[in-house]
């Protein structure tokens, strides 16, 4: 039985596949008023692309459940702004890092509520910690798992017994995998990079070790220990982060804390194909989330995210879009047919709802799905009444529990004048503005205020951030 934030039990009891153990356990957190759950987030150098936004909306759905079982949870997911693509991307268009990382991340927070994503309790930037991962490299140095060559700070992979224990790989398979020549100053081949020297010309932070840049794989160590504390209940990401990242950041996190626990439960989701073929770049397929979002609502992208169980690979296409959108308008089309003068806004107790029961069976959409549309069945063939405003409460709550509030889809345009889309274009270009003000290009930013001013955008610089608001109804835009 789950423990929830108010003391009362939940019979049902929310069981997850955890990659550490390679099996479906049920859940349960050292602390259940007290949640923790830590997920890797984006490199902001461009736009989310589907894979991006599908671990997106799978963790903001357990974010969901866990609130629901448990009422308190504390969720961080971070935004990686410190990486050799980001400095690639400020090499070509000649702007400063933090001018491309503030853009991407404003495009980013646009597009993710536009899927109904919430915001974590907590979203951490590199940058912002880069003295706890300096302390952090001193303690591994300290402790004898971490050493000095050539500039740069290693952690000594032999010196962690469990190495592997996450990914199932020994540290000869590591060695054996490796398509990169080994470099010449490590003391062992598996060893990997904490800290690393920056040229005259690339972001850099003085350090011990000389001016340089943190490694991936320790920045998220640091921000789940300065968010969270350790251990912490929970850490998600995608499958492909299992190795090396995940698998590395265990190592130094244990190894830093005398074999401390770190992390209790692993929760990675699946790849997203696009037409039975992998995404990437050399094949051109790559789907970005904020051009989708253009031709496509929000909920209905969203809905097709959750179509697939996240440990399992998505394949997306226009099908599947098609019959997601399809699925939507029907419930829509239901919900407003059904809506009665005394129907009140409260949401009943959904503990025994079939989407509820799914979701807590390892989050198994396709399950909860089918449950949802069972209630809408029974709902399109029930007569008014008190049973059918109990299907339909059980209904609008269900769906809330999927992060699909279509009862609000539409008044939101309407009371505010904002839409998904329009919200993400105007967040791209305030973006934009800060950008050009951080370079003093003064002209730039009057010209981009000037075209907001003509969306109905006014617009309030504060010290940290552009905060906007709408002014007139979308309908007014010319």
């Amino acid at each position: 039985m789950t423990q929830t934030g108010d003391g009362q039990k939940n019979a049902h009891p929310l069981r997850l596949t955890n990659t550490l153990s390679r099996s479906k356990q049920i859940f349960i957190p050292r602390d259940p008023n007290r949640v923790t759950m830590y997920v890797c987030g984006p490199t902001v150098y461009n736009y989310a692309h589907l894979g991006n936004a599908r671990s997106a909306v799978v963790f903001d759905l357990l974010y969901r459940i866990l609130r629901h079982s448990y009422g308190c949870v504390l969720y961080a997911r971070n935004f990686t702004d410190v990486d050799d693509k980001i400095n690639a991307e400020a090499v070509r268009t000649g702007q400063p890092i933090g001018a491309i990382t503030d853009r991407f991340i404003s495009a980013y927070h646009a597009d993710m509520a536009a899927l109904g994503v919430l915001r974590p309790d907590f979203e951490p930037r590199v940058t912002e910690h880069l003295s706890d991962i300096i302390a952090l490299i001193d303690r591994l140095l300290e402790a004898g798992h971490a050493y000095q060559a050539a500039g740069h700070v290693l952690f000594h992979v032999p010196s962690f017994a469990d190495y592997g224990r996450l990914s199932g790989r020994s540290r000869e398979d590591v060695i054996a995998g490796a398509r990169v020549e080994v470099a010449p100053f490590k003391r062992d081949p598996a060893d990997f990079v904490l800290w690393k020297p920056s040229s005259d010309d690339a972001p850099g932070w003085e350090s011990p070790w000389g001016r340089g840049r943190p490694g991936w794989h320790i920045e998220c160590s640091v921000m789940t220990e300065h968010c969270l504390g350790l251990p912490i209940d929970l850490h998600g990401g995608g499958q492909d982060l299992i190795f090396p990242h995940h698998e590395n950041e265990i190592a130094q996190s244990v190894s830093a804390r005398n074999g401390a626990a770190y992390c209790d439960f692993w929760v990675h989701n699946g790849f997203v194909t696009v037409d039975g073929r992998k995404m990437s770049k050399s094949l051109g397929n790559v789907v970005l989330a904020h051009d989708l979002l253009k031709r496509h609502d929000g909920q209905t992208i969203r809905l097709a995210l959750l179509s697939a169980h996240y440990r399992q690979p998505l394949d997306w296409s226009d099908k599947l879009l098609t019959g997601s959108g399809r699925a939507l308008s029907r419930l829509k089309r239901l919900l407003a047919d059904t809506v009665a003068p005394d129907d009140g806004d409260a949401v009943e107790a959904i503990s025994h709802n079939p989407v509820v029961l799914a979701l807590e069976d390892d989050l198994n959409t396709p399950m909860a799905l089918s449950g949802l549309f069972g209630i809408a069945r029974k709902l399109r063939h029930t007569d008014p009444g008190e049973k059918r405003s109990r299907l339909r409460h059980e209904l609008v709550a269900a769906l809330s529990l999927l992060g699909l509030d279509l009862e609000n889809d539409g008044l939101e345009i309407r009371r505010h004048g904002i839409n998904a889309t329009h919200d993400a274009v105007v967040a791209d270009m305030v973006a934009q503005r800060d950008a050009a003000r951080r370079r003093k290009d003064y002209e730039e930013a009057d010209r981009l205020r000037a075209a907001l001013q003509v969306q109905g955008v006014a617009l309030d610089d504060t010290h940290e951030e552009t905060r906007w608001v709408m002014t007139r109804p979308s309908s007014d835009y010319p």
